[in-house]
Formats: structure tokens, sequence, C-alpha cells
């Protein structure tokens, strides 16, 4: 089977690499169709090949430079009309996004089956602005539509209106290559200093992710630092800074990209992880948690749930600082019930989260789709 995974903006890197390895793996022949990933290093492909035909000049010109937005729009008809006329070697090609839905929805190549995976655009806040003709016209022209989540799937089906038959649940993957890496980077060296226990929230830094309920409810934890580590996206990190200094505790922030060569650091000195979401249908950060079988603590949002039901994880109601601050006292206090947090973790990550299970999925609706 010869399946195209395309994810033009480059913007699920690590989803996209760890799906085509365990799909080749699995005895695909896969292409990834990208475009150059400016933030730093990503995994190495495993037995699938990377075309990165999107993007090309705005990558050279580097993340930070001025104008690139406006220069990737400009590529972008471009190169989704090399991408429509294509090789015709596909069996199926599978989109992870799409930039622009209401053009890319008209210049789709003729190659069927088409699959889309829903990432992002599942979340509460989003779905309340409604969505438009593009999007709705770009599902309309796939076979199948992917969630990582019941709760997207059931948000497709009983309000978007999609067919049940349509819209298959096919959950993320928890990130082992992580733990795996060859040469991890250390910790900075006041943060390898620090010698209590440790409170890790991790990831892009953006309103819906409730960074300021966590820095409201560590005013009542004692004992622990607080780490926040990640890019500020759209957002001053000074009303966060002024919370932090009214905190008991030390809250220190590392507000840049992370590179994965630093990640393994920051969560193994991690003895909790929060994910203190006001909104979500899933999050990447919670399957790097996974992969390092971590204690974690996250809100009742989207999909978040259905990984609690594995014990892989202590839910708490989105926005509530009290039952958040309790939540996390009560496991700084009892080792014997972060380790079986991390025990359900790790076998979450290695059972119904795994890539190799997700691959068998994947493949199984590929077929399907086939016939």
């Amino acid at each position: 089977m010869r399946v195209q995974i395309v994810d033009p903006p480059a913007y699920t890197a690590p989803y996209d690499r760890s799906l085509c390895a365990a799909l080749a793996r699995a005895g695909a022949e896969v292409e990834l169709v990208t475009s150059h990933f400016t933030h730093g290093p990503v995994p190495a492909p495993e037995g699938y090949r990377v075309s990165e035909t999107f993007y090309r000049r705005s990558a050279e010109a580097g993340s930070e430079a001025r104008g690139r937005r406006a220069l990737k729009l400009a590529e972008h008809l471009a190169d989704m009309l090399r991408h429509r006329r294509g090789d015709g070697r596909a069996d199926l090609i599978h989109y992870q996004w799409l930039t622009v839905p209401s053009l890319d929805s008209r210049l789709l190549p003729a190659v069927r089956p088409r699959v889309l995976t829903a990432h992002g655009w599942l979340r509460e806040e989003a779905w309340r602005e409604r969505p438009g003709r593009g999007l709705r016209r770009l599902w309309d022209r796939m076979d199948a539509i992917v969630t990582l989540s019941e709760h997207g799937a059931r948000r497709l089906r009983e309000q978007a209106g999609l067919s049940a038959e349509r819209v298959r649940v096919i959950p993320h993957g928890a990130f082992d290559y992580l733990p795996r890496l060859a040469d991890p980077l250390p910790l900075p060296d006041e943060l390898a200093a620090v010698e209590g226990p440790v409170i890790l929230c991790f990831g892009l830094i953006r309103p819906y992710k409730g960074v300021d309920v966590l820095l409201e409810a560590f005013r009542s934890v004692e004992g622990a630092e607080l780490w926040v580590v990640g890019r500020p996206l759209g957002m001053s990190l000074d009303p966060l800074r002024e919370l932090a200094s009214r905190a008991p505790g030390r809250v220190r922030f590392v507000p840049r990209f992370v590179s994965d060569s630093e990640v393994p650091a920051y969560f193994r000195r991690a003895d909790l992880v929060v994910l203190p979401h006001r909104d979500a249908e899933q999050s990447g950060v919670l399957y790097v948690a996974l992969a390092f079988a971590k204690p974690i603590v996250m809100s009742a949002v989207g999909g978040f749930g259905e990984v609690a039901e594995h014990g892989a994880g202590r839910l708490v109601p989105a926005g509530d600082r009290e039952a958040l601050a309790a939540a996390l006292n009560e496991l700084l206090a009892d080792p014997g019930a972060r380790e079986r947090l991390s025990a359900a973790a790790r076998e979450a990550s290695a059972g119904p989260y795994s890539w190799d299970a997700v691959a068998e999925q994947t493949l199984a609706l590929y077929r399907e789709l086939i016939g």
C-alpha cells in the first residue's frame, strides 16, 4: 500500500513522523509531504521518504524572518498546484493539515481515497466560531475524517452532522521516541541544581491553556517549584509573571521553544506534569508525559478524560484553581499515588497509545476505504 501523509505547514511534525514510522514498520510504503521544520531538529525518517515541497523559500528565510507569513501565503498556491499534479503513485492521501481550507478544498489531487485528521479545530473556543464553508467543503471532499478522541467524534457527528461511518476515532500516540534519544541535552545548570519537587507545565503558552489558573492554584502549594516551559504565542507573559510573584513557592519561566534534545531532561526531572487547560480536544504534551510515565494532573476537557479512564492521569474541573491546588498538594504528599499514576501511564503508552496500535487502526481504515 502506497500512502502519502501530507502536512504542508509542518504544524504537527512529531506526530507526522511518528505515524509515518509506525505505518512503515507495519509494511506500508509511506511518503511524508511537508515543509522544512524551522524550529529545530525532527526525528530522522525510519523507513519512509520525506518530500519537503512546501514553503521552500520561506523555510530558507528562517522562522524569525520578517514577512515570513506573507511569503508563505505567496508560495501557497503554487505549492498546492504542484501537489495537485503529483506523481500519481499514492493509493491514498492522508492530510494532517491544510492551511487555507477554502482554497485547498478546490485544489486537491484526484487521488482517492482521501483522509483528514482533525488537529486543533475541535476545541470549544474554535468551534464557537462555527466551521466556515471552506472547512465544510473540505470535509465533504474527504472519504473519512479521523479524530483523536471520542469527544471530537461526537462533535463532528452531533454538531456538524457528519455521518458516523465517515468519522473515525484513532487515538494520538505517546511520543516514545523522546525517551530513546541517543544524546539528550542536560538541564541548564540553575535548573539542575534544584533539589525539591518540581511541577512541570510544558508547551506553547496560549490563553486557553490556563497557565493563569495554574499560577493562582500554585499560591496554595508549598514545598515545590513550578516550571513553566514554552514559548508564549499571541500573549504577554507580564500578567503571568505578576501572578507568579504572589506564590510562596518559586516559579521559573523558560519562555522559548524547547527542542527535542532538551525535552527528556525536563520531563525526567518533573515530579508532576500539569495540563490546566480551559479548553482542549487533545494535547501533544499529554502524550509526551505518557511516554515518560509521568503522573499527570489535567483539566476535565475534551479527550483528556479518555486518557484518565486508563488511570493515567488525575482530572480536575477546568478553571477550578482550588481543585487544582488540592490535587497537586495531595499528589506531592503521596509518593504511592504518584507511582500508581506513573505505572498506568507506562501501561497506556505501551498499549492503546502505542504508535504500533495507532498504525494498526490507521491501516485498517485505509484498507476499508481502498476496499
